[in-house]
């Protein structure tokens, strides 16, 4: 668990808080507009979505750790091409590649590792794996734009991110990451090891139980979590992606802009280790609901914010609500769903989230030119999370496939 939390940390550099510390330089060297950045970041993003249904499948096939493998060496080698950043079009393809490998395909991988070895108490264990993870992650942009780039400029700092994630993520998969408990003559929970006969029924039980993707798919209890996701990574990157320049409308300069990332990341950690429980012991549609909540008050909220106690506060709702509805996500589906087809199906909620984050800085971006500032589009955008707290109110728990 704890190296797959170490992997999820890893992603930051392809997390858009991690590319939001970079914008403002790479903007003022490229001479390019917000609107253009956020244009090839939407373009990047979606491109990167398209391909992650498939990486999920390779999970199901190949496990874990040949696709953690896969993914790092070629997040890393993003991470690096990045540095070489030109213009539009070259920006726009790296954002396609830290994208899809980095915030898309190594998070999945991470997140979905930890399934397979817990029964009981999973929620809690994907609870605890993405609080370390979202801890670990909080670190890149304060790494970044506290050393890296004022130290050595935005090219090399992406040089360093590509190499860190290659000397530390690639050495994890090959050698830490274990597809099963049974690879090591080991059962979920710890319970004792059971005799091939029991192993192969133990099998052969799951799979019947399990729901193909495309059965998922069919439940309006999937629409209502995979739409909690979404709701969140379109509103809560486009809110992380303008953060310095949001919040410096707000009277806060850059670097406490940037700090306010850190009271995120620690309700996002306790509100994971929470929600993990939660998932383990009531209904989805409760935990759905009070994540909508937490991410509609903290929208209304931006006006209000000042620096000092109402900006951490803003910090603490934002945050808090972006890791209730990705916990719930990863927790409750092999739930609600099986393991046998996890990847697959966590796979598709995982583009939508990585798509509906291409929407939300535009959004935002075109909100400001418009009006000249960011309020009136996140008033728009209380439709979201409204709507998926009405769905999940409705939406009945699946019932098992009968074949």
């Amino acid at each position: 668990m704890l190296l797959a939390a170490v992997a999820l940390g890893m992603t930051g550099p392809g997390q858009t808080p991690g590319v939001s510390v970079f914008i403002d330089p790479m903007m003022e060297t490229l001479n390019l507009t917000r609107s253009q950045v956020s244009s090839a970041y939407l373009i990047g993003t979606l491109t990167g979505a398209f391909v992650l249904p498939r990486l999920g499948r390779l999970i199901d096939e190949r496990g874990t750790r040949v696709a953690m493998t896969l993914v790092a060496g070629a997040f890393g080698v993003m991470l690096v091409a990045m540095s070489g950043v030109v213009g539009i079009v070259t920006l726009t393809l790296g954002f396609t590649g830290i994208r899809l490998f980095g915030q898309g395909a190594l998070s999945l991988v991470a997140t979905t590792s930890v399934a397979p070895w817990f029964n009981r108490r999973r929620g809690l264990a994907v609870g605890v794996l993405t609080a370390v993870g979202s801890a670990l992650l909080s670190l890149i942009p304060l790494a970044s734009r506290g050393l890296l780039i004022p130290t050595f400029g935005w090219r090399t700092a992406w040089i360093v991110l590509g190499l860190a994630v290659w000397l530390i993520v690639v050495p994890i998969a090959i050698r830490g990451i274990i597809d099963r408990p049974r690879d090591v003559g080991q059962q979920p929970d710890g319970d004792a090891p059971l005799d091939a006969e029991a192993t192969a029924a133990a099998d052969a039980e799951a799979a019947a139980v399990s729901f193909t993707r495309a059965e998922a798919m069919r439940t309006p209890m999937f629409w209502a979590v995979a739409g909690g996701v979404t709701a969140t990574g379109m509103i809560g990157t486009g809110l992380a992606f303008h953060q310095i320049d949001l919040l410096g409308e707000q009277g806060l300069t850059p670097v406490e802009a940037a700090a306010n990332f850190i009271p995120q990341t620690v309700a996002a950690l306790t509100v994971t280790l929470l929600v993990g429980g939660m998932v383990d012991r009531f209904s989805s549609r409760w935990v759905l609901a009070v994540s909508m909540a937490m991410l509609a008050g903290g929208m209304i909220m931006v006006p209000f914010v000042t620096p000092g106690l109402v900006a951490i506060a803003y910090g603490i709702i934002i945050g808090s609500a972006g890791s209730a509805a990705r916990t719930l996500e990863a927790a409750s589906f092999p739930k609600l769903f099986g393991l046998a087809h996890i990847g697959s199906i966590r796979g598709v909620v995982t583009a939508l989230s990585v798509a509906s984050t291409a929407f939300g800085p535009l959004a935002l971006s075109l909100g400001r030119d418009l009006t000249g500032s960011y309020i009136q589009v996140l008033l728009l955008l209380l439709v979201f999370p409204v709507g998926v707290t009405v769905l999940g109110l409705i939406a009945k728990v699946p019932n098992r496939p009968v074949r």
